[in-house]
Parts: structure tokens; C-alpha cells; sequence
């Protein structure tokens, strides 16, 4: 049986091309340990790694490199934030598409004295950008969203939400785990003082490497979490205050770096607006043919304005689990169904407690695959 990847907004399949080889010849030629080995393929693993950094200021348009910190994943990065810079007594807005890697930490918080407020979305998804304005206080420090929602695809107006924090002195977070590599986001533009990312979606890159970009005003405030050898002022038991490694203890996920390296170097060279456009082109065909079936719920916006090319079905006349179960059994569909990691997203779309069943498309994807999607689609539907 054929097999049709749709769950890119898990993780990306096929990553781009050269990322397995590059990171099969670290291990097998010279996996050296940057900031440690004083020999020449350490440094040149190190420039890799610098260039890297440059490649995530330019994708994010930054200001400094150094501001550039790699991290395990996305999850690790709102964690560092989330718990390095909120204090007792803060008060954070979070909006009502979170992903449980912002929620979680969040209730975490709650026990020494951290609050949060979610500000409201409509059931595609839109967020309610009056509403948030009004849950800001005098104890608020900071507004924590998700770039687009993992659930629906809608995306959050980060312009606009970066305008409010800079004229209430509040720091911004940005979750970009389904929008790095997909849209164009401009940091000083938008404001952001604190954008978490991950390799693995659309950046194409290997799991297990992502990071964060961060504000001069954030790290003045901002304390690490995890605190050990970093190569640098080792004569000190005192951890470094020079970005990056003043959140980079321990050794690195090199063999990740080196293929985020060539994904980027892929990304650059194809142009992210031609990658999203074929997505979203993908994305519209689909939409187009599901909606014509009336045992489906299209969760979500039903078309292309402010989103990214993930939506997410409501079996109408089936279980969704019985309904991903089938198309991955008829056809090699793959798809991801329940709640997504995002409980929260769930409530403000109406598909809690039963979730959905997500397809998530990317530029490797066909309209052939989609016409075999849709035909076992209709076939489940009308069971």
C-alpha cells in the first residue's frame, strides 16, 4: 500500500533534501564538540553553527545573532521563557488557541503565584483583539500567543498584538511551532521580544533541535534554568551573561544544527512565500472538495485568508478516531486525530471533548493524493 503523509503539523515528511546526509557525515567524519575541542574540525563544526544563528536572524529578521539560543524544541523554549522570566505576582495573556506547552507551564506557575487570562477566539478560530485589551492589568507583564493555531490553522494577528504590548510596556512571546518556515515573520516589526521556533515543521528540518530568539530588554530579565558548562568563563562557577551561552549549558544537539543548517540553506534558496503558496494551493483544493460533503465539519476558517495549511474534520455520522483509523487502513492516509496536545483550542473551537482529525499538508503533497483522500473521506462519511 502507498503511503499519504498528512501530518506535517506534527512534524515535516520528506525533510528537505541533503538533511540526512549532512547530518549521517557529522557522525561518521568528525562529530566534534564545539566550544570544547581547540582543533580544526571543531572549529569548523563551530562555524556551521554561527552560520546558522545567522540564517534563523535572517528568516526571523533580527537584530544580533547572539540573541540566536538552541534548545531542544520549541516546548523547552516557552518553558525557559515562561519560567525565566515570570515572577509571583505576575500576570500573563495567553489567547484561547494554546498549545499545552504553553499551558501546562502555565498552571505550573500558578502554584507560586503566576496568573493568566485567555483571551477569547470565535469558533474559527479569530481572536477577539477588544477582548485582550481589556484583560490587561496592573500586574500584567507580558502577552504569550501562538502565531496559528496547530488545531485550525487560523492564524493570530501578531502585528497588531505586538502595536498593544509596545504601548503598555508589556513583554511579547511568540510561538511560532506552525509558522516558522510557512509565513514571513518580521521580530522588529512586530515586536517580538521572545520567539520560540522548532526545526521539524516547516523549517524541514530533523526533530530534537529548536531554539528561541530573544530581546536585549527580555535578557536583562530573564534568568537561565539550567545552568552548567558552556565552554566559556570557565574559571567562573558562575554562569555566563553573554547571549548565547548564557542559556546553552551542556553539549549541543549538533548532528540537529547541521541538518536545521542545510533545511535552512533549502529554505533560502526556494523561497518560503513559493513553498506556503503551493501548501495553501494544496490547502484550497481540499477545502473546496470536503466541503462538499454535508456529514463533515470544516473546523476553522473555510478559506484561505489567516490561515496555514492545516484543517481539522469533524465526523459528523462516525467516531474521528474510527474515521483516521480507515483512511489509514483503505488508503495509507496518514493524519493525526483527538485533541491535538491543545485542550484549550479544542473549547474555543467546540470540538471538546471529541476532537478532530487534522490534515496537514506539505509542498511534497499532490492533488492526486487529495482526490484519494476525499474519495475514502466520502466513503467513511456516509457509513
Amino acid at each position: 500500500m502507498n503511503q499519504i503523509y498528512f501530518d506535517n503539523g506534527s512534524t515535516s515528511w520528506p525533510k528537505a533534501p541533503g538533511v540526512p546526509e549532512a547530518m549521517a557525515d557529522l557522525l561518521a567524519h568528525g562529530a566534534f564538540n564545539i566550544n570544547r575541542g581547540n582543533y580544526e574540525g571543531a572549529y569548523e563544526i563551530e562555524g556551521v553553527v554561527l552560520d546558522t544563528r545567522e540564517q534563523l536572524t535572517r528568516l526571523f529578521h533580527a537584530k544580533n545573532s547572539k540573541g540566536v539560543v538552541f534548545t531542544p524544541s520549541v516546548t523547552y523554549s516557552l518553558n525557559l521563557f515562561i519560567k525565566g522570566f515570570l515572577k509571583p505576582g505576575d500576570h500573563v495573556i495567553v489567547t484561547g488557541l494554546e498549545h499545552n506547552a504553553v499551558m501546562r507551564p502555565l498552571e505550573q506557575m500558578k502554584a507560586v503565584g503566576v496568573d493568566y487570562d485567555i483571551a477569547q477566539t470565535d469558533r474559527d478560530g479569530n481572536l477577539d483583539l477588544e477582548h485582550l485589551k481589556s484583560l490587561i492589568g496592573d500586574s500584567t507583564r507580558a502577552v504569550l500567543v501562538t502565531h496559528a493555531s496547530n488545531v485550525c490553522g487560523t492564524v493570530v494577528p501578531i502585528e497588531e498584538i505586538g502595536k498593544i504590548c509596545q504601548e503598555h510596556d508589556l513583554i511579547f512571546a511568540v510561538d511560532t511551532a506552525q509558522t516558522a518556515g510557512t509565513l514571513d515573520i518580521d521580530m522588529e516589526n512586530c515586536g517580538i521580544d521572545f520567539l520560540a521556533f522548532t526545526g521539524h515543521k516547516g523549517l524541514l528540518g530533523p526533530q530534537g533541535i529548536g531554539g528561541f530568539l530573544i530581546s536585549e530588554r527580555l535578557d536583562r530579565d530573564m534568568k537561565p534554568l539550567i545552568a552548567g558548562g558552556t565552554g566559556s568563563q570557565s574559571d567562573s562557577l558562575l554562569m555566563p551573561e553573554n547571549l548565547p551561552d548564557k542559556y546553552e549549558s551542556g553539549t549541543m544537539n549538533l548532528p540537529g544544527i547541521i541538518g536545521l543548517h542545510t533545511a535552512l540553506s533549502y529554505l533560502e534558496e526556494q523561497g518560503i512565500e513559493r513553498i506556503h503558496d503551493r501548501k495553501m494551493s494544496l490547502t484550497g483544493y481540499f477545502l473546496e472538495r470536503v466541503s462538499e460533503n454535508s456529514k463533515i465539519r470544516i473546523v476553522g476558517r473555510k478559506d484561505l485568508e489567516h490561515r496555514v495549511a492545516v484543517v481539522s474534520l469533524d465526523f459528523q455520522t462516525v467516531d474521528n478516531a474510527v474515521a483516521a483509523f480507515e483512511l489509514e487502513q483503505a488508503a495509507g492516509i496518514m493524519t493525526r486525530v483527538g485533541l491535538h496536545c491543545a485542550p484549550v483550542a479544542h473549547r474555543s473551537l467546540g470540538t471538546f471533548p471529541q476532537g478532530t482529525v487534522r490534515f496537514a499538508f506539505s509542498a511534497s503533497n499532490t492533488e492526486e493524493e487529495i482526490d484519494i483522500c476525499i474519495e475514502e473521506i466520502n466513503k467513511i462519511a456516509y457509513i
